[in-house]
């Protein structure tokens, strides 16, 4: 049992901490400040502005009340903190991972596919989480490209975007574009704008890196995969380039 003199140490502790202060502290009036972005709807407390002390030495205090619930712990936390929609609670949950990256391993990102469970529901959490924190340890070889195999049949369209984007690691490895381009090639298909655009992100991404793996891959699937999946691939190239991949061959 915790002391009477010190506060419980648990996930929903920590959430309760959380909303409580989100809610003495919220700025109303703020809240729709970049709801312009987020075209598929968004949620805060209006506590966004840049070096705000919820991100600061707020989000530092509860990191060191909280230590002991290490990484599986602040998953868990995640994973209520995400249902709220509120914009602030999903970037923390995020940034109370960094210290622990160095343990994120397979069995993790087993545990983090929970938090898109009516939970990450808007692009930048996907890429901040991904940018932060997935996509490099791809990179460094800590997690390989397997480890995020069902998320590309994920139901939530926001996890099968992260599937693609977790990949922008990968194609600065070597012979990395072509892995990537594999690892995403069940996916192109894709109907749901989010995912597509991470797909077109992450083709793109290659094709800057190696142009002649990335034209032979949409050479290949430019008749079949989802039209903004292609014009998003294709917004860096030279115009007549851009024209060969974006001229799809009518269906009959």
């Amino acid at each position: 049992m915790a002391s009477k003199n010190k506060p419980a140490v648990s996930p929903a502790a920590l959430v309760s901490a959380i909303r409580a202060y989100c809610q003495a502290n919220a700025q109303p009036e703020q809240a729709d400040k970049w709801a312009r972005y987020f075209s598929e709807g968004y949620d805060s407390w209006g506590l966004l502005d840049r070096g705000h002390p919820i991100f600061t030495t707020q989000q530092e205090a509860w990191s060191a009340q909280f230590a002991a619930l290490g990484l599986d712990g602040f998953i868990h936390a995640g994973c209520e903190l995400f249902k709220s929609g509120k914009y602030e609670e999903g970037a923390l949950a995020i940034r109370f991972l960094k210290p622990f990256s160095g343990q994120i391993d397979e069995a993790r990102v087993a545990a983090l596919a929970a938090w898109f469970d009516g939970g990450i529901r808007n692009w930048a959490h996907v890429d901040v989480l991904c940018g932060e924190l997935l996509s490099p340890l791809v990179e460094s070889g800590q997690l390989k490209p397997s480890a995020f195999d069902a998320w590309r049949t994920s139901p939530h369209r926001f996890q099968r975007r992260a599937a693609a984007v977790a990949m922008l690691g990968l194609i600065k490895t070597k012979g990395g574009p072509a892995k990537a381009l594999a690892f995403v090639e069940t996916m192109l298909q894709e109907r749901e704008k989010a995912a597509q655009q991470g797909l077109g992100w992450l083709i793109k991404e290659a094709w800057k890196l190696d142009p002649a793996t990335a034209e032979s891959f949409l050479a290949k699937h430019k008749d079949t995969a989802s039209r903004p999946i292609i014009t998003i691939a294709c917004e860096k190239m030279p115009p007549a380039k851009k024209a060969l991949f974006k001229a799809a061959k009518k269906k009959a």
